[in-house]
């Protein structure tokens, strides 16, 4: 792990609303930690679960799905069909996607949602929101920060599997 200080202590994101700082802070170290515990990562271990857990690929598929998919409940939407494409599909190692990609659409969905974080008011962030089919009741405040602290939970796992299948 780089010794850069992490997000949380390195001061506000600019335009970032005040409430919406932890998450934004956590994305961030999301995307830094998995750059760098994927440097040097065997691109054909991408997909391997080991002890039958779930693959790294999995991993960068799955946050970059969840954060899609917390941002169109936050938005009021329904998911698409191409979202539910997407979330059967995350542990689908026939793609041919390396690690790099993955990387890629993972950070860019990350500033996807800081552009979104900038624009929305602290004023809707207890506004009831809906999740799923079943219409599960949350808030923006939580469908955000569940965003960001499952993606920190995951890069947790990925951490592990990476470890795991470089020492093998």
């Amino acid at each position: 792990m780089p010794t850069t200080q992490e997000y949380w202590l390195s001061g506000p994101i600019p335009d970032v609303p005040v409430l919406l700082q932890p998450a934004a802070h956590a994305l961030l170290q999301s995307v830094r930690e998995v750059k760098a515990y994927l440097e040097d990562f065997p691109e054909e271990k991408l997909w391997e679960n080991p002890f039958g857990r779930a693959s790294v690929g999995f991993h960068l598929r799955h946050i970059t799905g969840v954060l899609d998919r917390m941002l169109t409940y936050a938005d009021s939407n329904t998911l698409t069909e191409e979202q539910f494409d997407f979330l059967k599909n995350e542990g689908n190692g026939n793609h041919a996607t390396s690690s790099q990609e993955l990387i890629n659409s993972f950070e860019a969905k990350v500033n996807k949602a800081l552009e979104y974080f900038k624009n929305t008011s602290e004023s809707i962030l207890t506004e009831e929101r809906f999740v799923g089919r079943k219409k599960l009741p949350s808030t923006v405040t939580g469908l955000l920060f569940h965003a960001a602290e499952h993606s920190q939970r995951h890069v947790g796992q990925l951490l592990v599997t990476v470890s795991a299948l470089k020492n093998q």
